[in-house]
């Protein structure tokens, strides 16, 4: 039997980590929904880098960088954390550096596990059965807000454990996998409704950023599910 469990924070990785499990990252506002829509527009690969210092070696040395903290981009980086930053005309065939928040740290940190994949509403069914064929444990990382809980990563954890949860070769015994689950449940019947509540969509409102809420909350925009191996972002069938 596979086992998932939904990890909150960064900060608790080390309580669930699990070498042998299919790590999800998850940043919904708006770094995973970006990393995907990206390869939606045909990037060739994504480097993500943990700090701005690394970012900026990186664009000393001729790469196109895309960088923000706090969702605001940095001087040096060539756009922000968009998704609609990565348009086709910008990003196809291209190798860009990527440096976020909290996403990109979060992707690091699950390089432990056997496979690290990045998860967002717009590729949801494709990861749920991409995970399901593998036939192994299940660990979602949220990637929250500087180490702290969000709810925008948790509702997107409940909605992906629900759907492999129905393979009966699942199991969780995991109190926040059913948190997050049942949180879930209780947003989709309005999720934009729901989404007024968060902390990052009054951040990003507040910087005239949150055009993307909506768009970010779109189910199944794509079947394409990126993987970190080897310091950068492919497809898992590239």
């Amino acid at each position: 039997m596979n086992h998932i469990e939904v990890c909150f924070s960064p900060a608790l990785y080390a309580d669930y980590e699990n070498k042998e499990a299919i790590v999800v990252v998850t940043d919904i506002l708006r770094a995973s929904s970006a990393i995907v829509t990206a390869f939606m527009n045909g990037v060739e690969r994504l480097i993500p880098v943990g700090t701005l210092e690394e970012a900026k070696a990186y664009k000393n040395q001729g790469y196109m960088v895309a960088a923000e903290r706090d969702g605001i981009v940095r001087d040096f980086a060539d756009f922000g954390n968009s998704p609609y930053n990565f348009s086709a005309d910008r990003v196809h065939g291209k190798e860009i550096v990527y440096s976020t928040t909290n996403g990109t740290r979060a992707i690091h940190l699950a390089s432990s596990g056997h496979e690290v994949l990045i998860g967002a509403y717009l590729n949801l069914g494709a990861l749920a059965d991409y995970i399901r064929s593998c036939n192994r444990d299940l660990l979602i990382l949220c990637a929250g807000w500087k180490n702290k809980f969000n709810l925008e990563d948790t509702l997107f954890a409940g909605a992906l454990a629900g759907l492999v949860l129905a393979d009966d070769r699942f199991t969780t015994i995991c109190d926040s996998t059913h948190g997050a689950i049942d949180l879930y449940n209780l947003a989709k019947k309005d999720m934009m409704g729901y989404i007024e509540k968060v902390a990052q969509r009054h951040r990003l409102k507040k910087n005239g950023l949150d055009d993307v809420i909506a768009y970010c909350h779109e189910i199944d925009k794509t079947t394409m599910i990126p993987v970190f191996r080897k310091k950068s972002i492919t497809l898992i069938n590239g």
